[in-house]
């Protein structure tokens, strides 16, 4: 059998196409279980931050920060582990990653202290490092050419369904259990998804071993060095205000009980912006598809800021203003990948951890900065992730410009 990335280069050869586990989008669907563990750890913290920060005696801010810690260690590690894991079979870094993420969460629920919690979000953030990436390119070469970003879009949609499911429902265990029963749930799954995924998904073997350096000299291809950026920017966005969703729905007057919905409708929307995105990419391109998101997520963030100003919103309003919030941050994941893969298809595995490396860097960043602005009300939160989303079209007009003029 032929190496992941190999896979990708050699879909029109029949011989090849023979030796793939699968040529549609069911095999893929194993890894968004996976996935979907991922997300649920990932974003879950959100939903119940200021029960954390009353548990352990910290701040808003500061237990805010523990998003920040899963973000910013998955960003510095997916590309340093997609080197060190290159020649181990796939089905053992995905099975492994998730036994990492199991074990991280068990910690996270019995943190007796701020800092033991902040630890184990760095742990959780190496198995979630560790899987995606692997789990994304995978997903990609499982499938023929004309379906890749729809395969992408599935196993993203892991972490999407997680946003929509997993997020609120661990609002509600929260508010019934408590945080710790919240974060034991998700060591739970994530032992599920791990044994789902030891069952159940085809065998890829590895990659030849190579340094750190010799992969990374993908950057300095300009089709590679010009997309990563706008992931940044954009995940930038759309993060500022989320880890503080909380009390910045607070301010747009929806009541507690009703936070758990919000939640809801900004996953639903995530789940519907990264599956249209995926078709939408396959038929008409990358472009008119960022474009998109990005337009719809500055307008949501620009509403939001005046409902904010104004006091109070109606919930109904609310909602679908959350609902296109999760749909535009959503929404540009799959155009990205594609670029990449098509950039540099001897590369995917790498490209795609470069680029979740990217996602988390900018979540990082995002949360980061909604820390500071926190103090000084959502107003500024929601005004400064509008000005972030209009950075991010103003990008890919950029990027479109040299898109052309390399073509000419």
């Amino acid at each position: 059998m032929l190496p992941v990335e190999l896979f990708i280069m050699t879909r029109s050869s029949s011989s090849s196409a023979s030796a793939l586990p699968g040529q549609g989008l069911g095999s893929v669907a194993i890894l968004a279980l996976g996935t979907f563990a991922v997300g649920t750890d990932a974003f879950i913290v959100s939903g119940f931050l200021p029960s954390i920060a009353q548990s352990l005696q910290a701040s808003n801010s500061l237990t805010g920060l523990s998003v920040t810690v899963f973000a910013g260690t998955y960003a510095l590690l997916a590309p340093v582990l997609a080197t060190v894991t290159a020649p181990w079979a796939r089905n053992r870094v995905l099975v492994g990653a998730l036994v990492v993420l199991a074990v991280a969460n068990l910690l996270s629920a019995l943190a007796p202290d701020i800092w033991t919690l902040l630890a184990s979000r760095a742990l959780a953030a190496v198995g979630a490092a560790a899987y995606t990436p692997t789990a994304t390119a995978a997903g990609g070469a499982l499938v023929r050419p004309e379906l890749r970003a729809r395969a992408f879009s599935l196993v993203t949609g892991g972490l999407t369904v997680a946003t929509a499911l997993g997020v609120p429902l661990g609002n509600l265990v929260s508010q019934w259990f408590g945080w710790r029963t919240a974060l034991g749930m998700v060591a739970a799954l994530a032992g599920l998804a791990c044994a789902g995924v030891a069952l159940i998904m085809p065998s890829l073997p590895g990659q030849p071993r190579s340094s750190l350096r010799a992969r990374l000299a993908v950057l300095r291809r300009p089709a590679v060095a010009w997309v990563l950026p706008l992931t940044v920017v954009g995940m930038t966005a759309c993060y500022i205000v989320y880890a503080y969703s909380v009390p910045a729905l607070q301010a747009l007057g929806i009541a507690d009980g009703r936070i758990g919905m919000m939640l809801l409708c900004y996953g639903v929307g995530a789940v519907l912006g990264n599956l249209l995105a995926g078709y939408a990419t396959d038929r008409w391109g990358p472009t008119p598809v960022s474009v998109t998101a990005y337009v719809a997520m500055a307008a949501s963030f620009g509403i939001m800021a005046w409902l904010a100003v104004a006091g109070a919103g109606h919930d109904v309003a609310v909602g679908l203003l959350v609902l296109v919030w999760g749909m535009s941050s959503w929404g540009q994941t799959p155009p990205q990948q594609l670029r990449l893969t098509n950039a540099a298809p001897q590369e995917a595995p790498l490209v795609v951890a470069l680029n979740a490396s990217c996602i988390y860097l900018g979540i990082a960043l995002g949360t980061a900065l909604g820390a500071g602005l926190l103090a000084h009300g959502a107003v500024l939160g929601f005004a400064v992730s509008a000005l972030a989303a209009l950075a991010a079209l103003g990008f890919v007009a950029g990027l479109a410009r040299h898109e052309g003029a390399r073509a000419r």
